[in-house]
């Protein structure tokens, strides 16, 4: 298994307005991106948003990666953003469910 982490500082009060994007246009993309198993967007303060994601494999998880730089980047969204997204990917060496 692989994940997906990506973390990008908004402009002050736009984190809502990030997550309505995401929800309407990445997350359709990345429900096609072979080995997708999950998404998660955080808030955690600060006009900071941070997204987990997890993959069956390495494969999935560059791709969705190469995927969300392209997306975020078109003009639209880059308005929102106070940083550039940072993005990287691994193998998850622990995961436990409850």
């Amino acid at each position: 298994m692989h994940a997906t982490l990506r973390r990008l500082k908004c402009q002050p009060g736009k984190a809502g307005e990030v997550a309505d994007l995401i929800r309407s246009e990445y997350i359709p993309q990345l429900a096609a991106v072979d080995g997708v198993t999950s998404y998660t967007l955080v808030d955690v303060g600060g006009d900071e948003v941070t997204s987990l994601g997890i993959f069956s494999s390495q494969d999935g998880a560059v791709r969705a990666n190469e995927l969300a730089r392209a997306w975020w980047g078109q003009n639209q969204k880059v308005a929102l953003a106070a940083a550039p997204l940072a993005a990287s990917d691994g193998p998850i060496l622990l995961h436990s469910s409850f």
